[in-house]
């Protein structure tokens, strides 16, 4: 199960079945769950913590220091949940001291090949991030995002529950849940209506979450107009008061 090339610190936790290629490089203060499968040529470098059943592919860097000047050696740590698909090439750094501390990856993500995740970002469950999407430091990337190729995200933007960006996407702000964005700025293009459709959303909830967009979006309110017709239609269903809440919380502001 471990490849007699790997090297392997001996202060790393390694758990029953996992299973490490050749020529892999283990490094101290290592925690990697059951029947994870780490492939040749992939670093690993703690503080991490790697939960159960992830497969991670060739060349992948995990847990290496953050890309931050102000970064002196502190004890970060990258967490890692369970399930989730890294390919080749990946970038996952620590966290920093003048944030959280940890860059923390959720459940069941499907994360292909040169995908950046810089330090204390965040990334929920069950997201998609296609070929070379790049996040910049301090990102949260919530439950059932879909981040198109070579996406770009600023730091400290937040990207709601299935949204989805198309590629070559440069985000600077924040996008709503159930948005599309596109464009370099992204700028807002409809409703995700398919990845609804998908995920088992009632054609009313699809219609509903679309009348809220229009109203954010195509009558020409300001933020507080459009989330108050919002509250005042359909603020009684969750879908939409998810929207709302997150509207209302935006620190760097929304993609309008």
């Amino acid at each position: 199960m471990i490849h007699p090339s790997a090297i392997i610190d001996a202060s790393a936790e390694i758990e029953a079945g996992v299973e490490i290629g050749a020529y892999s490089v283990i490094g101290s203060q290592v925690k990697i769950g059951r029947g994870t499968k780490i492939a040749s040529h992939v670093v690993i470098d703690g503080p991490t913590r790697i939960g159960v059943d992830n497969q991670i592919f060739p060349f992948a860097s995990i847990g290496a220091v953050p890309q931050d000047k102000k970064y002196k050696a502190e004890p970060t740590e990258l967490i890692i949940g369970d399930r989730n698909v890294i390919r080749e090439g990946c970038t996952f750094n620590r966290g920093t001291i003048q944030d959280k501390g940890k860059t923390l990856i959720g459940n069941d993500n499907w994360i292909m090949a040169y995908v950046h995740i810089a330090h204390d970002c965040i990334v929920g469950n069950n997201t998609v991030f296609a070929n070379n999407a790049t996040l910049a430091g301090h990102v949260e990337i919530r439950d059932f995002a879909i981040l198109g190729g070579f996406t770009l995200v600023h730091q400290f933007c937040v990207i709601g529950e299935y949204a989805f960006t198309g590629m070559g996407s440069a985000i600077g702000k924040d996008v709503p849940p159930y948005v599309m964005a596109t464009g370099a700025p992204a700028e807002p293009r409809g409703i995700n209506a398919e990845g609804l459709r998908r995920h088992q959303f009632s054609a009313e909830a699809i219609q509903r979450i679309r009348d809220a967009y229009r109203l954010l979006y195509r009558q020409h309110l300001s933020l507080q107009e459009a989330l108050t017709e919002i509250e005042q239609q359909y603020g009684s269903f969750k879908d939409t008061q998810a929207l709302i809440n997150f509207c209302r919380h935006t620190e760097r502001g929304l993609i309008r």
